[in-house]
């Protein structure tokens, strides 16, 4: 939970980028931060949003080790090239995005890694945020192996017709049935993608197939209300949120 370590020993976390062999065999980049120690740990996948590969996800995955979790984000935008976080995504941007097959298999990966560490306890999580939280969606309901899920604000899990594309050929909701971990979903109120109405669709099709989840949903927030250098954060809603990430974690991933 937040802030419960001992001050007589505070954690200590090591992290750093690595290669793994992500979709279609290519080697792409990954960010890892793990717990010193031999563990057993838990393992979190974490989908960065479609600003990239950027400094705050460096920083959201050392906050999931300093929580005791093995985290790895892998570079979802690695094979576009390198450079600033913005340069890439703005290449990713005007090539469409990426493909959901590719994200799915770089993802699994990420998983496979984790499961593979001396230190793992044999569970891994899945979380992400905007774009993240519906690939990390897509994700969970196209691979089985993951013992959590966290969407934060996916926009796009509802996806109209209309939307669909080579890339992205069929809405998440549509996999609901294949979902085989239970799902948290935190939301602002004051969103639109996903909108309150779109929520209400994710969550109808849950109820309909049966599966385990929580939603929350947050009033005088919208879209990206955990991101602290930006006018959409909402400090009250957001440390609220990180509470029910790490309560939700902490009951799936470590009990």
């Amino acid at each position: 939970m937040w802030n419960s370590f001992n001050t007589a020993s505070a954690p200590s976390i090591s992290a750093g980028p690595t290669q793994i062999t992500g979709a279609n065999g290519d080697q792409i980049h990954a960010y890892v931060a793990r717990p010193e120690g031999n563990g057993p740990f838990p393992g979190v996948v974490v989908i960065m949003h479609m600003p990239g590969w950027d400094e705050y996800y460096q920083e959201f995955t050392r906050r999931l080790a300093n929580h005791g979790y093995t985290a790895i984000c892998p570079d979802l935008y690695c094979r576009a090239g390198h450079g600033t976080p913005d340069e890439v995504t703005g290449k990713v941007r005007a090539d469409g995005g990426v493909p959901d097959d590719q994200v799915v298999g770089d993802a699994a990966a990420a998983m496979q890694w984790l499961k593979s560490q001396s230190s793992s306890n044999g569970r891994v999580g899945i979380i992400g945020s905007c774009s993240g939280g519906r690939h990390a969606y897509l994700a969970a309901c196209r691979t089985p192996g993951y013992s959590a899920i966290v969407d934060l604000w996916g926009g796009g899990v509802v996806q109209p017709q209309e939307q669909l594309n080579p890339k992205q050929p069929v809405s998440p909701v549509d996999y609901t049935r294949d979902l085989q971990a239970p799902l948290l979903g935190l939301f602002g109120n004051d969103d639109q993608r996903p909108s309150p109405a779109d929520v209400n669709k994710h969550e109808e099709e849950l109820k309909k197939q049966g599966k385990k989840y929580e939603f929350h949903r947050y009033d005088g927030a919208g879209h990206g209300f955990f991101y602290y250098d930006r006018g959409a954060y909402r400090q009250e809603q957001a440390m609220d949120g990180w509470s029910k990430v790490f309560a939700f974690f902490e009951a799936n991933l470590k009990k």
